[in-house]
């Protein structure tokens, strides 16, 4: 079964185990006393809700996906926010190296 997002299940585990800090800023998930803006979110990398592979579907802080909104990556990662947090093509997570790389598509 799948999420309020159509992520199915099998995803949104893998996902999970494998993003335990923001794919973006790098913040950790784990520590107990996260404020609001640093919990993890839902990001599908590419704004499209139909590509809910591992590939597109991530784990975020909720101040980056705020940032990032329905803009387009590449373009998002250009953008002042990106550039006050030190987030850049290199910084990012490999999943999103990838997206950048090898769009995933529907």
């Amino acid at each position: 079964m799948a999420n309020r997002w159509g992520i199915p299940k099998e995803v949104e585990e893998f996902v999970i185990k494998r993003d335990n800090k923001c794919v973006y800023c790098h913040v950790d998930f784990s520590s107990k006393n996260l404020s609001r803006k640093n919990k993890p979110s839902w990001e599908h990398i590419v704004n499209d809700i139909r590509i809910n592979g591992t590939e597109n579907i991530a784990l975020c802080c909720l101040s980056c996906n705020a940032s990032k909104g329905s803009k387009l990556l590449e373009e998002w990662l250009d953008s002042e926010y990106c550039k006050k947090k030190d987030i850049t093509r290199e910084s990012v997570a490999k999943v999103v190296k990838m997206a950048l790389h090898n769009t995933p598509s529907f």
